[in-house]
């Protein structure tokens, strides 16, 4: 990734137009709340219309790229959007439903038996298996954050696994494509082609999704105000999405 990063206090985005653009949405923190624990994250009528209505209008260029497992995707969005990059985009699935994700590494079972052995401790200590992924989340259990965090950084090293630091979370991933990846590979698909990328995000791993974007033509948005960010164009909060999405034409 690149060093350079805008400030922070990002221009709000003009309203979207959905004749020139292709849209990439994050989940968490983008469309729905932050959740203490990954299941509290549930369907919801009015998102779920929004992104049938965007997906309509777009024609399909309209892409959901997050870090949960596909199946959580399709549980949350009720099966509405069918291309999605998941896992922070090692699993990707194209609009014609076909599933491209890299084999799972060898050092996966290793790092998900050690994150359950240490979430023992404390109930809010939650491991979430991901396929090619395993994450811990420490929201509930913030007075063992740094021995998670160290734990997953020792794993890493162990294992040969990618880490992938996040809000309250620390994740080890099979080595594979980001989310810019994934937004480079729907763009080369005939139904993305052509249109102006845009990428709404709102965590670090959303930085190689800004950077992709404004390689190949459009931009980010970023979802916070509390960050040095590639993103162009930021929002406060989900709130703000919503209705920015509401109000595209």
């Amino acid at each position: 990734m690149s060093t350079k990063a805008l400030t922070i206090g990002l221009p709000t985005p003009a309203p979207l137009r959905l004749s020139q653009a292709a849209l990439f949405l994050d989940l968490d923190g983008t469309l729905a709340p932050i959740a203490a624990r990954p299941q509290d994250v549930r369907p919801d009528p009015r998102r779920t219309r929004l992104l049938e209505g965007l997906n309509a209008g777009l024609d399909g260029r309209l892409a959901v790229v997050t870090g949960r497992s596909l199946p959580d995707v399709d549980r949350i969005l009720e099966e509405k959007i069918v291309c999605v990059a998941a896992v922070h985009g090692l699993v990707r699935r194209d609009g014609d439903g076909g599933v491209h994700q890299p084999p799972v590494h060898p050092g996966l079972p290793r790092a998900v038996a050690a994150l359950k052995d240490f979430a023992a401790r404390d109930s809010g200590l939650i491991v979430e298996e991901k396929g090619p992924s395993v994450a811990l989340h420490f929201r509930l259990a913030r007075q063992h954050a740094g021995a998670a965090r160290e734990l997953a950084h020792h794993l890493a090293a162990e294992t040969g696994l990618a880490l992938q630091d996040g809000d309250m979370v620390e994740e080890l991933r099979t080595p594979g494509p980001t989310k810019g990846d994934s937004i480079r590979s729907f763009m080369q698909s005939p139904a993305f082609a052509g249109a102006q990328p845009i990428f709404v995000g709102d965590d670090i791993t959303d930085e190689h999704g800004f950077e992709e974007a404004e390689r190949l033509g459009g931009y980010g948005v970023l979802v916070t105000a509390h960050r040095k960010s590639h993103a162009r164009f930021g929002l406060p909060d989900v709130e703000a999405v919503m209705a920015w999405l509401e109000a595209a034409r």
